[in-house]
Protein backbone atom coordinates (compact mmCIF):
# COMPACT_ATOMS: atom_id res chain seq x y z
CA UNK A 1 0.00 0.00 0.00
CA UNK A 2 1.44 2.87 -0.98
CA UNK A 3 -0.82 5.39 1.23
CA UNK A 4 -0.75 5.53 5.55
CA UNK A 5 -2.68 7.57 8.07
CA UNK A 6 -0.94 7.77 11.14
CA UNK A 7 -2.35 9.78 14.57
CA UNK A 8 -0.73 12.55 16.48
CA UNK A 9 -1.45 15.53 18.52
CA UNK A 10 0.10 18.80 18.04
CA UNK A 11 0.10 21.46 21.32
CA UNK A 12 -1.61 24.70 21.44
CA UNK A 13 -2.47 25.56 24.81
CA UNK A 14 -3.41 22.55 26.54
CA UNK A 15 -5.48 21.31 23.21
CA UNK A 16 -3.30 19.44 22.13
CA UNK A 17 -5.20 19.40 18.38
CA UNK A 18 -5.18 15.91 16.47
CA UNK A 19 -3.20 15.80 13.68
CA UNK A 20 -3.56 12.98 10.95
CA UNK A 21 0.26 12.39 9.17
CA UNK A 22 -0.59 10.98 5.73
CA UNK A 23 2.33 9.42 3.96
CA UNK A 24 2.56 9.25 0.23
CA UNK A 25 5.13 6.71 -1.68
CA UNK A 26 4.52 7.18 -5.47
CA UNK A 27 7.26 6.17 -8.79
CA UNK A 28 9.06 9.76 -9.95
CA UNK A 29 12.32 11.21 -9.06
CA UNK A 30 13.28 10.51 -5.68
CA UNK A 31 12.44 12.93 -3.42
CA UNK A 32 11.48 13.74 0.59
CA UNK A 33 8.59 16.27 0.68
CA UNK A 34 7.11 17.70 4.42
CA UNK A 35 4.09 19.59 4.34
CA UNK A 36 1.38 21.30 6.11
CA UNK A 37 2.82 24.19 7.92
CA UNK A 38 5.64 22.89 9.63
CA UNK A 39 8.74 24.88 12.01
CA UNK A 40 12.21 24.18 11.51
CA UNK A 41 12.71 21.45 13.46
CA UNK A 42 10.26 19.44 11.53
CA UNK A 43 10.99 19.96 8.74
CA UNK A 44 14.34 18.51 9.73
CA UNK A 45 12.71 15.27 10.54
CA UNK A 46 13.20 14.37 6.85
CA UNK A 47 16.93 13.79 7.91
CA UNK A 48 16.29 12.00 11.36
CA UNK A 49 13.68 9.44 10.36
CA UNK A 50 15.56 8.52 6.84
CA UNK A 51 18.97 7.42 9.53
CA UNK A 52 16.70 6.34 12.21
CA UNK A 53 14.80 3.89 9.46
CA UNK A 54 18.48 2.48 8.18
CA UNK A 55 20.45 2.51 12.05
CA UNK A 56 17.66 0.22 13.35
CA UNK A 57 18.01 -2.34 10.11
CA UNK A 58 14.41 -1.85 8.13
CA UNK A 59 14.59 -0.35 4.68
CA UNK A 60 14.19 3.13 3.95
CA UNK A 61 12.26 3.19 0.19
CA UNK A 62 14.98 5.73 -1.62
CA UNK A 63 13.97 5.02 -4.72
CA UNK A 64 10.47 6.34 -4.33
CA UNK A 65 8.99 10.68 -3.73
CA UNK A 66 7.94 10.15 -0.02
CA UNK A 67 5.54 13.20 0.16
CA UNK A 68 4.37 13.60 4.18
CA UNK A 69 1.54 15.74 5.20
CA UNK A 70 0.26 16.95 8.57
CA UNK A 71 -3.11 17.78 8.67
CA UNK A 72 -4.91 20.14 9.15
CA UNK A 73 -2.25 22.28 6.83
CA UNK A 74 -3.37 25.77 9.03
CA UNK A 75 -2.22 24.74 12.25
CA UNK A 76 1.06 25.22 13.33
CA UNK A 77 3.66 22.26 14.14
CA UNK A 78 6.66 22.46 16.14
CA UNK A 79 9.32 19.92 18.30
CA UNK A 80 10.12 16.47 16.93
CA UNK A 81 7.11 14.55 18.05
CA UNK A 82 6.04 13.79 14.36
CA UNK A 83 9.18 12.10 13.59
CA UNK A 84 7.98 8.98 15.21
CA UNK A 85 4.71 8.70 13.13
CA UNK A 86 6.29 9.76 10.38
CA UNK A 87 8.76 6.96 10.35
CA UNK A 88 5.77 4.44 11.22
CA UNK A 89 4.20 6.28 7.68
CA UNK A 90 6.76 5.25 5.83
CA UNK A 91 6.91 1.98 7.25
CA UNK A 92 2.99 1.45 6.89
CA UNK A 93 2.99 2.92 2.97
CA UNK A 94 6.25 0.93 2.04
CA UNK A 95 4.00 -2.55 3.38
CA UNK A 96 7.15 -3.18 5.99
CA UNK A 97 4.19 -3.03 9.04
CA UNK A 98 0.61 -3.85 8.57
CA UNK A 99 -1.63 0.25 8.22
CA UNK A 100 -4.73 -1.53 9.74
CA UNK A 101 -3.02 -2.26 13.05
CA UNK A 102 -1.86 1.42 13.37
CA UNK A 103 -6.08 2.26 14.27
CA UNK A 104 -6.75 2.92 17.45
CA UNK A 105 -3.07 4.27 18.53
CA UNK A 106 -1.57 7.88 18.91
CA UNK A 107 1.83 8.34 18.24
CA UNK A 108 4.62 10.79 19.38
CA UNK A 109 8.35 10.39 20.19
CA UNK A 110 11.63 11.90 18.41
CA UNK A 111 14.13 9.08 17.22
CA UNK A 112 17.53 9.43 17.22
CA UNK A 113 19.92 8.65 14.76
CA UNK A 114 19.70 5.37 16.29
CA UNK A 115 16.53 4.41 16.26
CA UNK A 116 16.68 5.41 20.48
CA UNK A 117 12.90 7.47 21.33
CA UNK A 118 14.02 10.74 22.81
CA UNK A 119 11.66 11.90 25.76
CA UNK A 120 8.73 14.91 23.97
CA UNK A 121 6.88 17.92 25.19
CA UNK A 122 3.61 17.71 26.04
CA UNK A 123 2.90 14.10 27.04
CA UNK A 124 0.68 14.84 29.76
CA UNK A 125 -1.17 17.55 27.76
CA UNK A 126 -1.75 15.23 24.70
CA UNK A 127 -2.88 12.22 27.58
CA UNK A 128 -5.72 14.98 29.53
CA UNK A 129 -6.65 16.64 26.10
CA UNK A 130 -7.98 12.93 25.54
CA UNK A 131 -9.11 12.01 28.97
CA UNK A 132 -11.20 15.90 28.85
CA UNK A 133 -12.95 14.59 25.46
CA UNK A 134 -13.42 11.28 26.41
CA UNK A 135 -11.48 9.50 23.41
CA UNK A 136 -10.62 6.17 23.75
CA UNK A 137 -7.41 5.10 21.90
CA UNK A 138 -3.31 4.28 22.54
CA UNK A 139 -1.37 6.53 23.19
CA UNK A 140 2.20 5.54 22.30
CA UNK A 141 5.38 7.22 23.54
CA UNK A 142 8.78 7.46 24.52
CA UNK A 143 9.75 5.32 28.03
CA UNK A 144 10.38 8.89 29.52
CA UNK A 145 7.44 10.62 28.02
CA UNK A 146 4.91 7.95 28.83
CA UNK A 147 5.38 7.79 32.95
CA UNK A 148 4.41 11.01 32.81
CA UNK A 149 0.89 10.57 30.58
CA UNK A 150 -0.16 7.54 32.80
CA UNK A 151 -0.69 9.86 35.63
CA UNK A 152 -4.24 10.81 33.67
CA UNK A 153 -6.79 8.49 34.84
CA UNK A 154 -8.17 5.94 32.86
CA UNK A 155 -5.66 6.41 29.93
CA UNK A 156 -4.31 3.56 27.97
CA UNK A 157 -0.36 4.70 27.66
CA UNK A 158 2.16 2.18 26.20
CA UNK A 159 6.52 3.16 26.47
CA UNK A 160 9.47 2.00 24.08
CA UNK A 161 12.78 2.61 24.13
CA UNK A 162 13.29 1.91 20.33
CA UNK A 163 11.99 2.26 17.07
CA UNK A 164 11.96 -1.41 17.01
CA UNK A 165 10.00 -2.05 19.83
CA UNK A 166 7.00 0.19 18.01
CA UNK A 167 7.46 -1.80 14.63
CA UNK A 168 7.22 -5.43 16.16
CA UNK A 169 4.16 -4.15 17.70
CA UNK A 170 2.98 -3.72 14.38
CA UNK A 171 4.64 -6.29 11.89
CA UNK A 172 2.36 -8.05 9.37
CA UNK A 173 1.84 -11.88 10.80
CA UNK A 174 4.90 -14.14 10.07
CA UNK A 175 7.41 -11.23 8.87
CA UNK A 176 10.25 -10.58 10.57
CA UNK A 177 13.21 -8.27 10.95
CA UNK A 178 16.12 -8.39 8.78
CA UNK A 179 18.25 -10.23 10.06
CA UNK A 180 22.04 -10.13 9.92
CA UNK A 181 24.19 -7.20 10.97
CA UNK A 182 21.64 -5.08 12.42
CA UNK A 183 20.15 -7.53 14.47
CA UNK A 184 22.56 -7.17 16.99
CA UNK A 185 20.89 -3.70 17.41
CA UNK A 186 17.47 -4.70 17.82
CA UNK A 187 16.65 -3.85 21.77
CA UNK A 188 15.53 -6.35 24.61
CA UNK A 189 12.06 -7.35 24.46
CA UNK A 190 10.74 -5.28 27.58
CA UNK A 191 11.85 -2.07 25.56
CA UNK A 192 7.81 -1.74 25.14
CA UNK A 193 5.55 -1.96 27.98
CA UNK A 194 2.04 -0.39 29.35
CA UNK A 195 2.53 2.03 31.59
CA UNK A 196 0.76 2.04 34.70
CA UNK A 197 0.41 5.62 37.10
CA UNK A 198 2.08 5.37 40.33
CA UNK A 199 -0.06 3.61 43.11
CA UNK A 200 0.48 6.32 45.59
CA UNK A 201 2.20 9.90 44.95
CA UNK A 202 4.95 10.91 47.78
CA UNK A 203 4.02 13.13 50.15
CA UNK A 204 4.93 17.10 48.97
CA UNK A 205 8.03 18.50 50.71
CA UNK A 206 7.66 22.41 51.35
CA UNK A 207 9.74 24.76 53.74
CA UNK A 208 8.83 25.01 56.79
CA UNK A 209 7.65 27.67 58.09
CA UNK A 210 9.18 26.88 61.41
CA UNK A 211 12.35 28.62 60.13
CA UNK A 212 11.42 32.37 60.14
CA UNK A 213 11.58 33.48 63.43
CA UNK A 214 9.12 36.20 64.60
CA UNK A 215 7.06 38.07 62.32
CA UNK A 216 4.02 37.24 63.99
CA UNK A 217 2.37 40.30 61.89
CA UNK A 218 3.40 38.79 58.53
CA UNK A 219 2.83 35.28 58.97
CA UNK A 220 -0.96 36.13 60.34
CA UNK A 221 -1.57 37.65 56.79
CA UNK A 222 0.30 34.83 54.73
CA UNK A 223 -2.44 32.54 56.91
CA UNK A 224 -5.04 35.06 55.64
CA UNK A 225 -3.53 34.76 52.21
CA UNK A 226 -3.69 30.88 51.77
CA UNK A 227 -7.02 30.87 53.26
CA UNK A 228 -8.87 33.12 50.81
CA UNK A 229 -6.47 32.66 47.58
CA UNK A 230 -5.79 36.73 47.88
CA UNK A 231 -2.85 37.79 46.34
CA UNK A 232 0.26 39.64 48.97
CA UNK A 233 2.40 42.34 48.82
CA UNK A 234 5.38 42.72 51.27
CA UNK A 235 7.17 45.88 52.00
CA UNK A 236 10.19 46.76 53.91
CA UNK A 237 13.76 47.24 54.03
CA UNK A 238 16.35 44.72 52.37
CA UNK A 239 17.00 41.60 54.26
CA UNK A 240 14.13 41.37 56.65
CA UNK A 241 12.83 38.17 55.78
CA UNK A 242 10.15 38.64 52.90
CA UNK A 243 11.86 36.29 50.84
CA UNK A 244 12.02 33.73 53.05
CA UNK A 245 8.20 34.26 54.02
CA UNK A 246 7.66 33.67 50.31
CA UNK A 247 9.58 30.75 49.50
CA UNK A 248 7.18 29.02 52.07
CA UNK A 249 4.16 30.49 51.17
CA UNK A 250 3.36 27.12 48.54
CA UNK A 251 3.44 24.78 51.92
CA UNK A 252 -0.01 26.71 53.78
CA UNK A 253 -2.14 26.36 50.70
CA UNK A 254 -4.73 23.30 51.28
CA UNK A 255 -3.52 19.96 49.33
CA UNK A 256 -4.14 19.96 45.72
CA UNK A 257 -6.90 17.68 43.95
CA UNK A 258 -6.03 14.96 41.32
CA UNK A 259 -7.84 17.37 38.98
CA UNK A 260 -5.56 20.50 39.61
CA UNK A 261 -2.58 18.43 40.12
CA UNK A 262 -3.26 17.45 36.31
CA UNK A 263 -3.79 20.87 34.87
CA UNK A 264 -0.55 22.42 36.24
CA UNK A 265 1.38 19.03 35.89
CA UNK A 266 -0.01 19.56 32.24
CA UNK A 267 1.34 23.01 31.31
CA UNK A 268 4.80 21.91 33.41
CA UNK A 269 4.58 19.26 30.39
CA UNK A 270 3.95 21.71 27.74
CA UNK A 271 7.10 23.65 28.76
CA UNK A 272 9.56 20.68 29.64
CA UNK A 273 10.04 21.43 33.15
CA UNK A 274 7.50 18.49 34.23
CA UNK A 275 9.35 16.61 36.98
CA UNK A 276 7.72 13.23 38.43
CA UNK A 277 9.38 14.49 42.18
CA UNK A 278 7.02 17.53 42.15
CA UNK A 279 3.40 15.67 41.34
CA UNK A 280 0.84 16.88 43.61
CA UNK A 281 2.86 19.55 44.63
CA UNK A 282 2.07 22.69 44.41
CA UNK A 283 4.54 25.07 42.21
CA UNK A 284 6.17 28.57 42.93
CA UNK A 285 7.72 29.73 40.11
CA UNK A 286 10.18 32.77 40.93
CA UNK A 287 11.12 34.69 37.68
CA UNK A 288 13.83 37.01 37.75
CA UNK A 289 13.33 40.74 37.62
CA UNK A 290 14.61 41.02 34.47
CA UNK A 291 12.00 38.79 32.85
CA UNK A 292 10.26 40.28 29.75
CA UNK A 293 6.23 40.63 29.50
CA UNK A 294 6.35 37.40 27.27
CA UNK A 295 8.34 35.51 29.56
CA UNK A 296 5.53 36.24 32.05
CA UNK A 297 2.47 35.85 30.71
CA UNK A 298 3.69 33.41 27.41
CA UNK A 299 4.14 33.55 24.35
CA UNK A 300 7.29 33.41 22.55
CA UNK A 301 6.82 31.49 19.22
CA UNK A 302 4.35 29.97 17.00
CA UNK A 303 2.73 28.39 18.99
CA UNK A 304 2.92 30.10 22.33
CA UNK A 305 4.25 28.61 24.66
CA UNK A 306 3.01 28.79 28.75
CA UNK A 307 4.70 31.86 30.24
CA UNK A 308 5.66 32.08 34.09
CA UNK A 309 2.14 32.69 35.32
CA UNK A 310 1.06 29.71 34.08
CA UNK A 311 3.82 27.25 35.19
CA UNK A 312 2.02 29.16 38.44
CA UNK A 313 -1.04 27.44 37.83
CA UNK A 314 -2.58 26.16 41.15
CA UNK A 315 0.41 27.42 42.83
CA UNK A 316 2.37 30.73 43.58
CA UNK A 317 3.90 33.41 41.69
CA UNK A 318 6.84 35.07 43.66
CA UNK A 319 7.94 38.71 42.19
CA UNK A 320 10.80 39.85 44.35
CA UNK A 321 11.83 43.52 43.30
CA UNK A 322 8.48 44.16 42.25
CA UNK A 323 8.80 47.55 41.12
CA UNK A 324 12.26 46.38 39.16
CA UNK A 325 10.35 44.42 36.81
CA UNK A 326 9.30 46.34 33.29
CA UNK A 327 6.12 48.56 33.91
CA UNK A 328 4.90 46.61 30.29
CA UNK A 329 5.53 42.84 32.44
CA UNK A 330 3.79 43.93 35.10
CA UNK A 331 0.54 45.56 33.41
CA UNK A 332 -0.03 42.37 31.75
CA UNK A 333 -0.64 40.85 34.72
CA UNK A 334 -3.70 42.78 35.59
CA UNK A 335 -6.36 40.36 33.95
CA UNK A 336 -5.41 37.10 34.57
CA UNK A 337 -5.32 37.93 38.70
CA UNK A 338 -8.87 38.84 37.85
CA UNK A 339 -9.75 36.20 35.23
CA UNK A 340 -7.53 33.43 36.13
CA UNK A 341 -6.54 32.73 32.53
CA UNK A 342 -4.10 34.34 29.68
CA UNK A 343 -5.18 34.41 25.78
CA UNK A 344 -2.29 34.89 23.50
CA UNK A 345 -3.40 35.93 20.10
CA UNK A 346 -1.54 35.36 16.97
CA UNK A 347 -2.30 36.38 13.54
CA UNK A 348 -4.13 32.91 12.25
CA UNK A 349 -4.55 31.63 15.54
CA UNK A 350 -5.29 31.94 19.79
CA UNK A 351 -3.69 29.66 22.49
CA UNK A 352 -5.75 30.20 25.77
CA UNK A 353 -3.37 28.88 29.04
CA UNK A 354 -4.68 28.70 32.71
CA UNK A 355 -3.04 31.20 34.76
CA UNK A 356 -4.97 30.82 38.39
CA UNK A 357 -1.97 31.68 40.66
CA UNK A 358 -1.21 33.53 43.69
CA UNK A 359 0.87 36.36 43.53
CA UNK A 360 3.37 37.20 46.49
CA UNK A 361 5.20 40.07 45.91
CA UNK A 362 8.00 41.59 47.49
CA UNK A 363 9.97 45.46 47.59
CA UNK A 364 11.40 47.63 49.38
CA UNK A 365 10.10 51.00 50.35
CA UNK A 366 12.67 53.17 47.90
CA UNK A 367 15.34 52.51 45.75
CA UNK A 368 18.23 52.30 48.60
CA UNK A 369 15.73 50.15 50.97
CA UNK A 370 15.99 51.91 54.28
CA UNK A 371 12.58 54.41 54.40
CA UNK A 372 11.83 54.36 57.76
CA UNK A 373 14.29 52.00 58.79
CA UNK A 374 15.35 52.06 62.26
CA UNK A 375 18.71 50.58 61.46
CA UNK A 376 19.96 52.91 58.48
CA UNK A 377 19.15 56.24 57.61
CA UNK A 378 17.54 56.43 54.24
CA UNK A 379 19.65 58.52 51.58
CA UNK A 380 16.98 58.44 48.53
CA UNK A 381 15.21 62.24 47.94
CA UNK A 382 11.03 61.96 47.70
CA UNK A 383 11.66 62.60 43.96
CA UNK A 384 13.56 59.19 43.91
CA UNK A 385 11.33 57.71 46.27
CA UNK A 386 8.24 58.97 44.19
CA UNK A 387 9.42 57.77 41.03
CA UNK A 388 10.37 54.34 42.73
CA UNK A 389 7.09 53.92 44.02
CA UNK A 390 4.88 55.18 40.73
CA UNK A 391 6.63 52.03 38.87
CA UNK A 392 3.60 50.17 40.66
CA UNK A 393 0.28 51.43 38.80
CA UNK A 394 -2.93 52.49 40.92
CA UNK A 395 -4.96 49.24 38.99
CA UNK A 396 -2.17 47.05 39.59
CA UNK A 397 -1.96 47.44 43.23
CA UNK A 398 -5.76 47.51 43.57
CA UNK A 399 -5.73 44.08 42.32
CA UNK A 400 -3.57 42.83 45.53
CA UNK A 401 -5.66 42.22 48.13
CA UNK A 402 -2.96 42.01 51.32
CA UNK A 403 -0.13 44.82 51.42
CA UNK A 404 1.99 44.29 54.83
CA UNK A 405 5.05 45.56 56.11
CA UNK A 406 7.36 42.92 57.18
CA UNK A 407 9.83 44.75 59.73
CA UNK A 408 13.45 44.01 60.40
CA UNK A 409 13.73 41.15 63.08
CA UNK A 410 16.62 42.28 65.82
CA UNK A 411 19.68 39.95 66.35
CA UNK A 412 18.86 39.11 69.76
CA UNK A 413 15.49 37.30 68.14
CA UNK A 414 17.28 36.15 65.63
CA UNK A 415 19.62 33.70 67.47
CA UNK A 416 17.92 33.46 70.69
CA UNK A 417 13.75 32.79 69.84
CA UNK A 418 12.54 29.60 69.39
CA UNK A 419 11.30 27.98 66.25
CA UNK A 420 7.60 29.67 65.14
CA UNK A 421 4.93 27.66 64.57
CA UNK A 422 5.06 24.62 61.94
CA UNK A 423 3.44 25.18 58.42
CA UNK A 424 1.66 21.77 59.30
CA UNK A 425 -0.01 23.37 61.69
CA UNK A 426 -0.93 26.64 59.90
CA UNK A 427 -2.14 24.56 57.30
CA UNK A 428 -4.49 23.03 59.45
CA UNK A 429 -5.98 26.04 59.73
CA UNK A 430 -6.12 27.25 56.42
CA UNK A 431 -7.76 24.13 54.87
CA UNK A 432 -11.16 24.37 57.71
CA UNK A 433 -11.28 28.17 56.65
CA UNK A 434 -11.12 26.96 53.29
CA UNK A 435 -13.26 24.20 53.50
CA UNK A 436 -15.70 26.50 55.26
CA UNK A 437 -15.98 28.91 52.55
CA UNK A 438 -16.27 25.90 50.03
CA UNK A 439 -19.31 24.57 51.57
CA UNK A 440 -20.87 27.85 51.78
CA UNK A 441 -20.49 29.38 48.33
CA UNK A 442 -18.10 26.67 46.33
CA UNK A 443 -15.19 28.72 45.59
CA UNK A 444 -12.73 30.27 47.77
CA UNK A 445 -13.38 33.79 49.20
CA UNK A 446 -10.91 35.38 46.39
CA UNK A 447 -12.89 34.33 43.84
CA UNK A 448 -16.97 36.29 45.17
CA UNK A 449 -18.57 38.37 42.41
CA UNK A 450 -20.21 41.36 43.39
CA UNK A 451 -23.63 39.61 44.10
CA UNK A 452 -21.50 37.34 45.85
CA UNK A 453 -20.14 39.49 48.14
CA UNK A 454 -23.23 41.10 49.18
CA UNK A 455 -24.73 37.63 50.01
CA UNK A 456 -21.70 36.11 51.87
CA UNK A 457 -19.79 38.80 53.15
CA UNK A 458 -22.86 40.60 54.65
CA UNK A 459 -21.92 42.86 57.17
CA UNK A 460 -23.36 43.98 60.56
CA UNK A 461 -24.65 47.67 61.00
CA UNK A 462 -21.89 48.40 63.00
CA UNK A 463 -19.44 46.85 60.35
CA UNK A 464 -20.76 48.30 57.52
CA UNK A 465 -20.14 51.65 59.02
CA UNK A 466 -17.01 50.93 60.04
CA UNK A 467 -16.34 50.18 56.49
CA UNK A 468 -17.58 53.62 55.05
CA UNK A 469 -15.46 55.67 57.13
CA UNK A 470 -12.49 53.43 55.93
CA UNK A 471 -13.19 53.79 52.37
CA UNK A 472 -13.79 57.23 52.42
CA UNK A 473 -10.51 58.43 54.05
CA UNK A 474 -8.13 55.94 52.82
CA UNK A 475 -9.58 57.04 49.39
CA UNK A 476 -10.73 53.55 47.87
CA UNK A 477 -12.06 52.33 44.54
CA UNK A 478 -14.87 50.16 44.14
CA UNK A 479 -12.73 47.00 43.76
CA UNK A 480 -10.90 48.05 46.84
CA UNK A 481 -13.56 47.76 48.95
CA UNK A 482 -14.52 44.72 47.30
CA UNK A 483 -11.39 42.81 48.13
CA UNK A 484 -11.19 44.21 51.59
CA UNK A 485 -14.77 43.05 52.41
CA UNK A 486 -13.29 39.21 50.51
CA UNK A 487 -10.23 39.48 52.97
CA UNK A 488 -12.23 40.06 55.98
CA UNK A 489 -14.97 36.81 55.18
CA UNK A 490 -11.63 35.03 55.15
CA UNK A 491 -10.47 36.96 58.92
CA UNK A 492 -14.45 35.43 59.84
CA UNK A 493 -13.91 32.19 58.41
CA UNK A 494 -10.91 32.05 60.53
CA UNK A 495 -12.03 32.68 63.43
CA UNK A 496 -15.19 30.16 62.37
CA UNK A 497 -17.80 33.16 62.54
CA UNK A 498 -21.18 33.23 60.22
CA UNK A 499 -21.09 36.61 60.00
CA UNK A 500 -18.48 39.46 59.14
CA UNK A 501 -18.10 41.97 62.41
CA UNK A 502 -16.39 45.11 63.07
CA UNK A 503 -12.90 42.67 64.15
CA UNK A 504 -13.01 41.05 60.77
CA UNK A 505 -13.17 44.10 59.05
CA UNK A 506 -10.69 46.28 61.43
CA UNK A 507 -8.54 43.74 60.49
CA UNK A 508 -9.08 43.41 56.56
CA UNK A 509 -8.83 47.29 56.35
CA UNK A 510 -4.95 47.31 58.27
CA UNK A 511 -4.18 44.83 55.26
CA UNK A 512 -4.29 47.64 52.38
CA UNK A 513 -2.38 50.31 54.25
CA UNK A 514 -0.62 52.26 51.16
CA UNK A 515 3.31 53.06 50.37
CA UNK A 516 5.04 55.76 52.62
CA UNK A 517 6.51 58.02 50.63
Amino acid sequence: MSLSLVQSRALLGLEAASVTVEVHLANGLPSFTLVGLAETEVKEARERVRSAIQNAGLEFPNNKKIVVNLAPADLPKDSGRFDLPIALGILAASGQIQPALLAGHEFAGEPSLSGELRPVRGALAMALALHTRGIATRLVLPAASAQEAALVPGSEVYGARHLLDVVQRFMPEGAALLQGEEEQQQPAADGWARVHAAAAAPAPLYADLADVKGHAGAKRALEIAAAGGHSLLMVDEPGSGKSMLAQRFAGLLPPMSVEEALESAAVASLAGSFSAARWMSRPTSAPHHTSSAVALVGGGGSPPRPGEISQAHHGVLFLDEFPEFARSALEALREPLETGTITIARAARRAEFPARFQLVAAMNPCPCGYLGSTLKACRCTPDQISRYQAKLSGPLLDRIDLHIEVPAVSAQQLIDAPPGESTASIRSRVVAAREFALQRQGSPNQALQAGAIDKHAALDDAARKFVYNAAAKLGWSARSTHRALKVARTVADLAGAESVGVAHVAEAVQYRRALRN
